[in-house]
């Protein structure tokens, strides 16, 4: 029976020989009980030891040697199996492959859903940007996420009111009038999705490609800078024709 539990031949025999004794015995005994050569035996037992399967102690200059209790060895046979289960699952989930592949979607209402989709599915961090209008209708989850602990950090075109601290906002004005209505989601680092209108329809693509999530995540930082600098240096800016005009050429 142990050693369908990964014992060996004479670990079995040395554990059963101590299990079935109603006295510790020291290693000259447990060759005579367990029949294991007498060169193998104190190797034996300290692979037991090592197992936590039985019991040391020294009587009169003599070491000596108990089972630990049947009933003790099943409750830990059982949490050394569960054990090595949840690690076999974490195993397989971290090796599966990554898909690389950049998968295209239409359609604005299809587009809203996966975005959802990608919100909910967020362990860790959500970096998301776009207009306020796209973006409230998504803040009760960002909401939910970030008050779970989830790092969400936002960029926003236009006024929104949220609990989220970490919100970079931009209001449009008149310089503004060539920004293109996007939106851009970046979740655990690991996948993202960026979407645009293209001959007044929107388009989308999706991937986890792990160059093309960390540019777009350089991207996301991007505009933040970009907003940023606007904001504070605004009147430097508007003042600066060659400054605007290039400014003004750059996606937020």
């Amino acid at each position: 029976m142990l050693q369908q539990f990964g014992f060996t031949q004479y670990e079995s025999q040395v554990y059963q020989a101590l299990a079935t004794s109603n006295e510790p015995l020291d290693p000259s005994r447990v060759v005579k009980r367990s029949g294991v050569p007498r060169a193998k035996v104190y190797e034996v037992l300290d692979r037991l030891g090592d197992k936590g399967v039985i019991l040391e102690s020294t009587t009169e200059k003599k070491r000596v040697y108990a089972a630990l209790p049947i009933e003790m060895l099943v409750e830990k046979l059982k949490g050394d199996f569960n054990y090595k289960i949840e690690k076999l699952k974490k195993m397989e989930a971290t090796d599966i492959p990554t898909d690389d592949r950049v998968w295209t979607l239409k359609d604005d209402q299809s587009i809203q859903v996966v975005l959802k989709e990608l919100i909910q599915e967020a362990t860790v961090s959500i970096f998301i940007s776009g207009w306020a209008g796209d973006l409230q209708k998504v803040l009760p989850l960002l909401e939910n996420k970030y008050a779970h602990g989830l790092q969400v950090t936002m960029h926003v075109i236009g006024r929104l009111e949220t609990k989220i601290p970490d919100v970079s906002v931009l209001i449009p004005d008149d310089y503004h009038d060539s920004l293109e209505q996007s939106r851009t989601i970046i979740i655990d680092e690991r996948e993202m999705l960026f979407a645009g209108i293209e001959d007044r329809e929107w388009q989308a693509i999706r991937t986890q490609s792990r160059p093309l999530v960390k540019f777009f995540t350089e991207f996301f930082y991007h505009d933040v800078a970009l907003t940023e600098i606007t904001r504070k240096y605004k009147d430097i800016v508007v003042k600066d024709t060659e400054i605007r005009n290039v400014l003004m050429k750059l996606r937020y």
